[in-house]
């Protein structure tokens, strides 16, 4: 009876079944036939969809090299079919179409299968042929799965059949099928996954590359080892089915593959796994692309050409130079963290322990298990974390891959504020093109952050020029004008105080202001941002740093006198802007990385460098961003910099700018520049400038809290560096000096202590400085001459620390400091006012200060408030 019953059901079944069958295939034929009768005459007019390939578009250098190319979500290179090896092609054809060379397009069997799996629930393969695949890929939307799709995928199919020969359709479609992440073809995957060309494929990596075509997810080799090995062990027994190779060479190539396979590599997309001589700049491009293309434009298919400013050579060294550098800085940041660490460990933690112990504090005593607990957790994702994600891919245990991810999530929160990472951009002084950058440490999904032109930093002492240019401007201040270096009292303009430090608290007493810039002294920087205002200096920055936008200006520049120590946020491609300028006479330079772009067939579609030189010739002051003469004053003080100050050492006090000719001659090219180094030692910074190039290199972190601590400062970390890579660059190139104005500048001869001209008696050295025509001194020096007005025993010249205590009386008429607000200081509240007697005006040229008063008779010694100082 059980029998009868299922006889009857397995009856039933396969009359509906044929019925269906029947239904579907009247359906399928009505619909080619109105599809047909939509498109008469089309064998004769041969009216067929053509289509254009996307291809991807080429990132070129200045010399018209390669730097890389973008087609992110469709890497695809094509492929003649003549050149592939037969086992691939076998391969193809083993797994996805053995009857392909003998169907129309269609096969009913491969259809029949296909829906019988769907109505049983089995997965017994698609019923697609190689062509409907392709005709479905090219002419259709094979993310929808129905019927109309279906009808459409088979009726291009035909038309694909009738219109090509039968490898031009295997070709087209070993072309254009997606393979995995971001890439489209056999040889775009190859190179994805194996790293060679596929005329280069093993019978191992064919099959591989075969079970891609049906998920390319599930089966990815990367991801998932274990069922990528199922899957080609499948495809490899298919091919020994039908004879395309012997279980011999499959076992063989099997066991190779595996045996070389680089369990520790990662999926990711194509795009990030590209070959790119320059990540950082590529990605710089791209984003710049983006807000240039409009229309249906798309850099990722049609196939243009993006011709750049990059020089190759200058991108490689800088490369170079920047790995050792960060390199460096981790290792001594690494180090210095441990000693301090561990000095605190010996040092207080045993005390911590034993008060709470005593005094039964528990949540004091837990401060001790917390660090152990830390010291694990960095032992555990640094250390272990990387074997258990090998483990996890390698045996598959999806959970454990799970736990490994979180565990990578915890370190990279953690490295953002402990590892060092820099920056550097390098622009051409009169073009303004981009030759070099580098925006951090390595280029990847994880680290995307272009800290040359993104990055919101502190500048900090490399700020001071900006300012110091518009001082030379109001005709108060010149290169030679004498300033005090001294513990002084700033008052901001809501009336709080701020005192100023110098670096390791040391002063120098009277200096002249290039030598002030040079050692990157802080008093008597703010000196001069007082005695011109807070709006001169503002609106000179946002000159020379490109803003505009008045709101912008109110963000960037707090009106304190922490901004003239370079607290403020910008990004080194501005501060470059700003020193190139001075470099280049005072006209603007804008920083360009694309110069223009031609399509597929060589047509200029976008002409930017065009377009800035257009917008350069419209701008206000025809370019000058400030005069001539003024680039040149500032020049000659920063040069000043490279030749005895802070930038010295970083530059081999000027040999690293010494060349030699074809014929042997020494020259040295002349180099200016600054450096910086910011609150806490947590940004060092280096910028400067040939008549040829600007350089801005910086490091510190992305997250603000760390120190890279004293060792690693300006003058220390990114000087070097910047000299090196300067060196590199300026290899070949021929003498070049900076252009002076034919008027405007007097040179002058002075002394290099009072500033004023030199006479015999003065000992002490002598200066050559520029200075604008009508602010040259005039007057002789008075502290080496016979009838001097201020003694030149009355000066303190070596420096003297805060720590040691200030006698005031010994300082009277030597020594000022400005007006004080005692009403809201009140550390200085107990000062007697009626004291104070106002200093006789200095007379020397250029340093007439009326607001300077001393403390005659007070026996006031002031106690300076503790402070973190500002370096260099």
């Amino acid at each position: 009876m059980v029998h009868k019953g299922a006889s009857f059901i397995s009856k039933l079944f396969t009359r509906i079944l044929g019925a269906f069958t029947i239904i579907m295939a009247v359906t399928i034929g009505i619909g080619l036939g109105l599809s047909l009768a939509a498109t008469a005459n089309i064998k004769n007019q041969e009216d067929f969809v053509e289509f254009t390939p996307a291809l991807p578009t080429k990132i070129l250098d200045i010399h018209g090299a390669l730097i890389t190319e973008f087609s992110a979500d469709e890497k695809r290179e094509l492929v003649s079919l003549n050149d592939l090896p037969r086992h691939l092609i076998n391969a193809v054809l083993s797994r996805e179409d053995p009857d392909f060379y003998n169907h129309k397009g269609f096969s009913i069997r491969g259809i029949l299968r296909a829906f019988y799996g769907q109505l049983t629930g089995q997965n017994l393969g698609g019923g697609s042929t190689i062509t409907q695949q392709i005709a479905g890929t090219l002419y259709t939307d094979r993310t929808e799965k129905n019927l109309k799709r279906k009808i459409w995928e088979l009726w291009w199919a035909l038309q694909m059949e009738r219109r090509y020969t039968k490898n031009e359709i295997l070709e087209l479609y070993l072309n254009y099928v997606y393979m995995g992440p971001g890439t489209f073809g056999v040889e775009a995957a190859s190179k994805y996954f194996f790293g060679h060309s596929a005329r280069e494929i093993t019978l191992a990596e064919a099959a591989v590359l075969v079970v891609q075509l049906s998920s390319p997810s599930r089966y990815n080799p990367l991801n998932n080892p274990n069922e990528a090995m199922d899957r080609q062990r499948f495809v490899l027994n298919r091919m020994i089915e039908f004879g395309y190779a012997t279980e011999e060479e499959a076992k063989a190539s099997f066991d190779e593959y595996w045996a070389n396979y680089d369990y520790t590599r990662a999926s990711v997309a194509a795009y990030y796994n590209r070959e790119d001589a320059a990540p950082w700049f590529s990605e710089y491009v791209r984003r710049e692309l983006e807000g240039m293309m409009y229309g249906n434009m798309d850099y990722y298919r049609d196939g243009y050409t993006v011709h750049t400013t990059l020089d190759l050579k200058h991108q490689e060294t800088a490369t170079a130079m920047m790995t050792q550098g960060l390199e460096k800085a981790n290792k001594e940041y690494a180090a210095s963290s441990k000693k301090r660490l561990d000095r605190a460990e010996e040092t207080y933690i045993p005390i911590v322990d034993l008060l709470s112990l005593y005094f039964d504090m528990e949540g004091v005593r837990s401060t001790s298990s917390a660090q152990h607990q830390q010291r694990t957790i960095n032992q555990y994702t640094k250390t272990l974390n990387p074997v258990i994600d090998l483990l996890s891919l390698s045996l598959g245990i999806q959970d454990l891959k799970e736990i490994t991810t979180a565990g990578f999530d915890a370190l990279k929160s953690s490295t953002e504020q402990n590892v060092v990472e820099g920056a550097l951009i390098t622009i051409d002084n009169e073009t303004g093109y981009i030759t070099a950058l580098i925006g951090g440490s390595k280029y990847d999904e994880s680290n995307q952050l272009i800290r040359a032109t993104q990055g919101q930093v502190m500048p900090g002492s490399s700020f001071k020029p900006l300012y110091y240019s518009a001082a030379i401007d109001t005709r108060k201040f010149t290169a030679s004008s004498l300033i005090y270096d001294i513990p002084i009292v700033f008052h901001n303009e809501d009336g709080t105080p701020y005192i100023p430090l110098n670096f390791r608290g040391e002063w120098k007493g009277s200096v002249l202001l290039y030598y002030a810039l040079a050692h990157s002294m802080n008093v008597p920087s703010l000196k001069i941002l007082d005695g011109i205002g807070f709006d001169a200096a503002i609106e000179r920055a946002s000159a020379l740093l490109g803003i505009e936008d008045p709101d912008k200006k109110r963000r960037t520049f707090p009106r304190v006198y922490p901004m003239g120590l370079g607290i403020i946020s910008v990004a080194p491609i501005q501060i470059a802007r700003g020193f190139a300028v001075f470099a280049n006479q005072g006209r603007d330079v804008t920083p360009i990385a694309i110069r223009a772009v031609e399509d597929r067939n060589g047509r200029i579609v976008l002409d930017t460098e065009r377009d800035i030189r257009q917008r350069q010739k419209h701008l206000k002051n025809n370019g000058q961003v400030i005069s001539p003469q003024n680039a040149y004053v500032m020049t000659s003080i920063l040069k000043k910099t490279v030749e005895i100050g802070t930038l010295a050492n970083g530059a081999g006090w000027g040999s690293k700018f010494t060349f030699k000719d074809e014929k042997g001659n020494r020259y040295r090219i002349p180099a200016a520049g600054k450096t910086g180094t910011t609150q806490n030692w947590s940004d060092a910074w280096a910028v400067g400038y040939t008549p040829y190039y600007t350089t801005a290199i910086w490091f510190g972190f992305d997250k603000p809290g760390n120190s890279l601590g004293l060792s690693l400062t300006g003058s220390t970390l990114a000087g070097p560096i910047w000299g090196d890579f300067m060196r590199e660059i300026h290899q070949g190139l021929p003498m070049k000096d900076f252009v002076k104005p034919s008027s405007g500048i007097i040179e002058v001869s002075v002394c290099a202590k009072s500033g004023l001209l030199r006479t015999a008696a003065c000992k002490e050295g002598e200066v050559y400085l520029p200075f604008l025509e009508g602010t040259q001194p005039v007057q002789y020096c008075t502290i080496h001459g016979e009838n001097t007005s201020l003694s030149p025993t009355g000066l303190r010249t070596g420096p003297f620390e805060i720590g040691s205590g200030l006698d005031i009386d010994s300082l009277t008429n030597e020594l000022s400091m400005p007006v004080l607000r005692l009403d809201l200081s009140d550390t200085l509240s107990s000062v007697n006012r009626e004291n104070w007697e106002p200093l006789p005006p200095n007379n020397s040229e250029g340093n007439n200060d009326p607001e300077l008063f001393s403390f005659p008779d007070s026996g006031y010694e002031p106690e300076l408030p503790a402070y973190n100082p500002l370096l260099e």
